[in-house]
């Protein structure tokens, strides 16, 4: 389902430039990859289609199992979610990936390095590979890829892999979208030091330790099973699995997939499935109307009110929480 590479079908000019919702998700029910990328760029792009095109896949929502990875650069992610989406499409799984990509700082764009290491699926009809620019947006992923997700749930994806950008330890945010996060380390990189700090050991659900052909294997996955046995967990608690892969080689990833697999099953049985999934969406809620203040706060820069409140502070005849409090009930009205 890779758009670059789908034979093209009548309407193709029509669908990548349609603007009719109700259209665009019929066509990406179906499998139409254009009518996917359409919908991904509406999203990217924060048009005014927006709020009609997350209605329009609202009914489709906690569909699809969310599987983010994430980890330092080089550990490889790409090739582990390649090897992934071969072993998920072996069970009979229709997959989407979203690679988010480092973006220029001066255009916005992305290298898209992630779909060129994941070309073996290009010609699948049953995949769909979509690489994101972040965008300059921190934790890892781009800010639209929540609504990403939604598109491919609605387009009938059952699993949906996140791939972060992989700049360092701050990439959590994968975690509040994904029902499984994997931490991908390996031997030799310092990763099991880093896993200790604040933030990682708390997302992995699974650890992965990829590049075990190399030597310090044993005492990488050693440290992390001590760090894992030092952290506090109630009766029934998951405890995260530590597996050893070398995605290169293809080994290990039915290991992997198998650990996702249980995963899935314990937050079925302990309800975290569906506390996961509200919580996403609290997350997803909250970013929409922060975005719509500052949309809102921005727009008052061209009036009077905000210089009016700020000259007030300036001058000292009021304070920057009672001004606050007026610019908020100036928004309110």
């Amino acid at each position: 389902m890779s758009e670059a590479e789908h034979v093209p079908v009548a309407g193709t000019t029509s669908v990548r430039r349609s603007r009719d919702v109700p259209l665009l998700v019929e066509r990406a029910r179906t499998g139409d990859p254009r009518a996917v990328a359409r919908l991904i760029t509406l999203v990217e792009n924060g048009d005014a289609l927006l709020p009609a095109v997350a209605a329009a896949l609202a009914p489709y929502a906690g569909q699809a199992q969310v599987v983010g990875l994430t980890g330092s650069p080089g550990v490889g992610k790409s090739t582990t979610t390649n090897e992934l989406v071969r072993v998920l499409r072996a069970n009979g799984h229709r997959v989407g990936v979203l690679a988010v990509d480092p973006s220029s700082p001066f255009t916005g764009g992305a290298i898209l390095g992630d779909r060129v290491r994941m070309q073996d699926h290009a010609t699948d009809p049953g995949v769909y590979i979509r690489s994101m620019s972040s965008r300059g947006h921190l934790g890892g992923l781009a800010a639209a890829t929540p609504q990403a997700v939604r598109v491919l749930e609605g387009a009938g994806c059952d699993v949906v892999l996140v791939e972060t950008v992989g700049v360092g330890q701050a990439e959590v945010e994968v975690a509040s979208l994904a029902d499984t996060t994997l931490v991908l380390l390996a031997p030799g990189m310092g990763d099991a030091i880093q896993a200790v700090k604040a933030g990682i050991l708390e997302i992995a659900d699974v650890f992965v330790v990829n590049k075990a052909d190399r030597d310090g294997v044993d005492a990488t996955v050693r440290d992390i099973q001590g760090m894992i046995a030092l952290g506090e967990r109630g009766p029934g608690q998951w405890r995260p699995q530590v597996v050893r892969s070398v995605a290169a080689r293809g080994e290990g990833i039915d290991d992997i997939a198998a650990a996702i697999d249980k995963h899935r099953g314990w937050l079925v049985e302990h309800g975290e499935l569906r506390r996961r999934q509200e919580a996403r969406a609290a997350a997803e809620i909250e970013a929409i109307a922060l975005g719509t203040l500052r949309a809102r706060i921005g727009s008052l820069r061209d009036g009077t009110e905000l210089t009016t409140l700020a000259t007030r502070v300036a001058e000292g005849a009021t304070d920057p929480y009672t001004a606050a409090e007026e610019l908020l009930a100036q928004l309110a009205r």
